[in-house]
């Protein structure tokens, strides 16, 4: 389809503009639609810089006007369109001389027409997204979309012909006021032709200038997004991505944009630079390039570098590679990091050379390869990255049991520090200092502390999105229940592949803050978190959650994902739950009273006159998991009743499924017997008497 038959299938808001457009003496619409596949098939932009190829093509439109007369002629009712035809091409004859003019012409129409199909677009695309609902990353996509075509159309098609015409236009000027200078005789008469040509050159220059600051705007309505909503809200989710949140991180699109804009940027520098070259060549009173031209430039500098700097980003946080999980780190122990240039700058004539340094909130040296350069030999999608596998933190002990200047208020785990990130950008006559830092880490050095450590971790990326904020827990705020149910659930997600549902997180509810209608403006502090003792407990709420989740993470991660273990139920609930059940129902849970974490089962039987009653056995805990899985515990678990007879008394895992159905596919036990086994089968099973 041509761009002539587009513009006629436009809303009438559109089509009215292109009617517009054409209601002049130029360029009759009527030869635009009759010649459009050809017209639309020519080189106009070359041809308005190119005499011999102007004068080519200015032939060519004669014939073409004369062949569609003839045709004219030979139908019915076109007696209108033959007289037209005939005088647009005498009319067409005033450019036998400068035939460029004419195809200057042409091409400043086509110009315009996708202009108005680029608007159309862009009203199609912002009403169909009124009528859906879009993230703000779909509209960043289409904002920077758009703006790379008003780029594309404005700056390659427009903006460098305009130089050119400028450029043209001032020598023919400064040709013809030179020959004035020369001719005494004819000065007066050229002097008021000159006096016009200096007009419209300045002129030209004005809107080249005004062309300019209209792209910066827009430019700096992009930065603004991408730096103050976009970026930010990407580190936000990589934030909590490392406490386990289930959010993209990826930075394809961040890439994309920022290399998309920044490129833009050193386009508009270009054309800047170019009006030096033409004021260098001739200037006069009152040029506005001079006056104006500064203050663009600057604008251009200070969006490129706000730009640069802020792409400079760390893409993967510091973690080690048999850590508990990102930003703790041991001393002596090697930890990686990546870091990224997210403006892919593919004709970089020198090496930039990434350095690591460390906080001085406490002293540590770094070792190992403390400087990398970026390359696209180190990135899955040629992005500009330095990875550093193999740093080392070691602490330098200092008076005071080496806490440095720290507050001794805080524990060596609630102390925060930041890896430094440096290197130097320059580029087409830019150079930038760039700087960027990790999340907060928490270091330890010893793994009785990993536990302690991690909660730290955890707190401070759920509640501070101050990454700068490395004092943190010298006034740490509380967490809101929903803040930190969330926060367990991602913990439930990353250990077992799945998280908290909202029985589960009331139970939890109630036993911190007791039976309510809601818990959402419920709180809970740091303190009661991580350092007080839960009732009747020698352990914090902290330390008991975290061995459940590691005996989820060690022995249980299948039966949690599928969802067999109901894991928080309180006592008083369980007995009301398995009374309504069939004998033998039963559900698992974790215990409440064991530090490092332990599940247990209870199930609900009946006696001879129809009395329920619920049986719970002792927990489990990683000791007995290590030495038989929970599946087959299960499956051979006996009670031992009157006589001493073994009898299993589980049949249907809460609500009313089989035992066998839910956990058999688990059972290490293989059907069938080995011919070639020549001792007797044993094995290992817990026994409860009543």
């Amino acid at each position: 389809m041509t761009q002539w038959e587009r513009l006629q299938q436009l809303d009438t808001v559109y089509s009215q503009r292109a009617f517009d457009l054409y209601n002049r003496d130029e360029f009759p619409m009527e030869v635009r639609h009759y010649l459009a596949h050809w017209i639309e098939g020519q080189d106009w932009e070359r041809a308005s810089r190119d005499s011999s190829q102007a004068a080519f093509l200015f032939q060519v439109l004669l014939e073409n006007l004369d062949n569609q007369f003839s045709r004219f002629a030979q139908e019915r009712d076109s007696f209108l369109l033959q007289r037209n035809f005939r005088r647009y091409k005498q009319n067409f004859q005033k450019y036998q001389e400068e035939p460029y003019t004419l195809a200057n012409i042409i091409h400043w129409f086509l110009v315009k027409e996708r202009e108005i199909l680029n608007d159309a677009e862009l009203a199609q695309q912002v009403s169909t997204l009124k009528c859906v609902s879009v993230s703000i990353h779909v509209c960043v996509c289409l904002f920077v979309c758009l703006f790379k075509n008003m780029i594309h159309c404005f700056i390659w098609q427009v903006m460098e012909h305009s130089i050119r015409c400028l450029e043209e236009q001032q020598d023919e000027f400064d040709f013809k006021y030179q020959t004035h200078l020369m001719d005494c005789e004819a000065k007066k008469m050229q002097a008021e032709g000159l006096q016009k040509m200096l007009n419209a050159l300045d002129k030209c220059r004005k809107n080249f200038l005004s062309d300019i600051s209209t792209m910066l705007d827009a430019a700096d309505v992009l930065r603004s997004v991408l730096i103050d909503e976009e970026l930010v809200d990407w580190k936000w989710r990589q934030q909590k991505s490392c406490i386990g949140a289930p959010d993209d991180t990826s930075l394809e699109h961040l890439e994309k944009w920022f290399t998309q804009i920044i490129e833009c940027m050193f386009q508009l520098q270009k054309f800047l630079q170019k009006l030096d070259e033409l004021v260098g060549k001739m200037t006069y009173e009152n040029d506005p390039i001079p006056v104006r031209k500064p203050p663009l430039k600057s604008r251009v500098d200070t969006l490129l570098t706000n730009l640069i700097k802020s792409s400079f980003v760390v893409e993967t946080q510091p973690s080690m590679p048999q850590g508990r999980g990102s930003l703790v780190l041991r001393t002596n122990v090697q930890f990686s990091v990546k870091v990224r240039l997210l403006y892919k700058v593919s004709e970089l004539n020198h090496v930039m050379k990434v350095t690591v340094s460390v906080n001085k909130f406490r002293k540590f040296n770094v070792l190992g390869t403390l400087s990398k350069a970026l390359n696209m030999a180190e990135s899955m999608n040629g992005g500009m990255v330095a990875d550093f596998r193999h740093l080392t933190l070691k602490d330098q002990k200092v008076g005071g049991g080496g806490k440095g200047i720290n507050d001794l208020s805080l524990s060596v785990t609630e102390e925060l520090h930041r890896i430094i990130f440096q290197t130097q950008f320059d580029y087409q006559g830019l150079s930038v200092p760039l700087e960027t830092f990790s999340l907060p880490v928490v270091v330890i050095s010893n793994s009785s502390q990993q536990q302690s450590a991690w909660a730290s971790v955890l707190w401070f990326n759920m509640l501070c999105s101050d990454p700068e904020n490395v004092k943190f827990f010298e006034t740490s705020p509380a967490a809101t229940w929903p803040q930190f149910g969330e926060m367990l659930s991602w913990q439930f997600l990353s250990c077992g592949k799945r998280g908290l549902d909202n029985d589960q997180l009331e139970t939890l509810a109630i036993k911190l803050f007791g039976k309510q209608q809601s818990y959402d403006n419920c709180k809970i502090s740091w303190t009661k978190f991580s350092k007080e003792n839960l009732p009747d407990t020698n352990f914090s709420l902290w330390v008991w959650l975290d061995g459940i989740l590691t005996l989820v993470k060690l022995y249980l991660s299948d039966l949690w994902s599928d969802g067999s273990i109901m894991g928080f139920v309180s006592k008083g609930k369980e007995r009301l739950l398995l009374k309504k059940k069939q004998n033998g129902t039963f559900l698992l849970r974790f215990s409440e009273s064991i530090k490092d974490g332990g599940i247990t089962f209870s199930w609900v039987q009946y006696a001879n006159d129809g009395t329920p009653s619920v049986q719970t056995v002792k927990p489990f805990t990683s000791t007995d998991l290590k030495q038989i899985a929970l599946p087959d515990i299960l499956c051979n678990f006996r009670m031992m009743i009157a006589e001493n007879i073994p009898v299993n008394p589980l049949c249907y895992l809460y609500p009313n499924t089989p035992k066998d159905q839910a956990f058999g596919k688990y059972y290490s036990e293989k059907t069938g017997e080995n011919p070639y086994l020549k001792y007797l089968k044993t094995k290992l099973v817990f026994v409860s008497k009543e």
